[in-house]
């Protein structure tokens, strides 16, 4: 990266701007993606993902996640999609006496969730979690003009597109931030995206325990689960949750409304829970499935390795393999890893309970050498 070539100039550069208040966000660059669906992506500059790491570091873990409920599941240390999980399931057991009684489960999601953010009801929110004159040494005027940089900035109207204009084609206008009016909408992909979106239903989820009197409940961004023994209540809290987030601008989505029996199962961050046992979701297993041709194809293709490469098989597979082992998918993982190329081996091992890979020991320095490359007949050089 351009960044990093000049790594201490340009972070001396970036401090003193933000010092002085000169900072301002670089152009991001908007492109499309299409797994697992069809989705708009502005990856911001690399100085602004500095300065999102910042506002995260500064505020995130000491001053703003305490105030969350223990079911709010998204972007928080020790937690993430398997707690979420987890916890699901912990609620389906609990509420119905070990499934020995009756209960019904109610899934919502929210539509275009951060494309319809209110940048303005955003700032207030975040804006009451600041009480304090200064942050890991950062001070809170200082913060505050950052918040406003990030918030407020319209992405869409500056922004580098990647690929070509096409790619947006078949993507529904409410899935895109460049037809948003001005004051909404927030880019996928940010840091500080993640986190705004706990910050945003965070009143949200305090209504749900307290005033709606729902135990059994949690939130992953805007996957929302409630547990109940009585069907009529959770019929009843629907109109109650949307007229809450009619006070915010968002809109239940209409045909993502799961009501039923906890026998039935639910689908629930990639998992599809029922009584007993946790099932990985059709599309996590043809998305793992098809990771392992485009890994063939990385240590194949030119018959040689970089260390970046190795660092990039790892990266994919491993992103795979925690959430599949903690489903004992260790059948599934099995034959799926019987199909990597021969050459995998001489780099890469794996854990027992296959959670994860690891590029052996003997390659650790190796680094430091630019590529290894083998002959057609598998010879390895460097």
């Amino acid at each position: 990266m351009a960044f990093e070539l000049d790594l201490e100039h340009n972070l001396c550069t970036l401090a003193h701007q933000i010092y002085t208040n000169t900072y301002q966000p670089k152009p991001a660059i908007a492109f499309i993606v299409n797994k697992p669906v069809q989705r708009e992506i502005f990856a911001a500059d690399f100085a602004d993902r500095v300065v999102h790491h910042l506002i995260y570091r500064c505020l995130y873990h000491q001053h703003i996640d305490p105030f969350f409920i223990k079911d709010s599941y998204s972007c928080r240390k020790g937690k993430g999609t398997l707690y979420g999980v987890k916890r699901a399931t912990h609620f389906i057991r609990s509420c119905t006496q070990n499934y020995t009684q009756d209960a019904y489960i109610l899934k919502l999601d929210i539509s275009g969730y951060f494309m319809n953010m209110s940048h303005n009801i955003l700032y207030n929110k975040v804006m009451a979690f600041i009480t304090q004159k200064e942050y890991l040494g950062v001070s809170a005027q200082t913060l505050i003009l950052l918040l406003q940089k990030t918030i407020f900035t319209n992405v869409a109207t500056n922004c580098r597109i990647k690929g070509n204009k096409s790619e947006w084609v078949g993507l529904p206008r409410d899935k895109s931030l460049f037809n948003k009016p001005k004051g909404v909408g927030l880019p996928i992909g940010n840091l500080t995206s993640q986190v705004f979106g706990n910050i945003y239903l965070n009143q949200l989820d305090y209504f749900v325990k307290k005033e709606l009197k729902i135990k059994y409940y949690g939130r992953y961004v805007d996957d929302m689960i409630f547990v109940h023994k009585n069907k009529t209540v959770l019929k009843e809290i629907l109109p109650k949750i949307q007229a809450q987030l009619d006070l915010v601008g968002l809109t239940i989505h209409p045909k993502k409304i799961y009501l039923q029996h906890y026998t039935k199962g639910v689908l629930f961050l990639g998992h599809y829970i029922k009584p007993y046992r946790a099932y990985i979701s059709n599309r996590t297993k043809a998305n793992f499935y098809k990771v392992i041709p485009i890994i063939n194809h990385l240590i194949t293709v030119s018959f040689q390795i970089t260390w970046a490469t190795m660092t990039k098989v790892r990266a994919l597979l491993n992103s795979y393999l925690g959430t599949l082992s903690h489903a004992k998918c260790y059948n599934l993982i099995a034959k799926a890893l019987q199909n990597l190329d021969s050459k995998f081996h001489y780099f890469f091992g794996c854990t027992k309970n296959y959670s994860k890979i690891y590029i052996k020991k003997d390659y650790w320095l190796w680094h430091y050498t630019q590529t290894y490359l083998f002959t057609k007949q598998g010879t390895m050089f460097c």
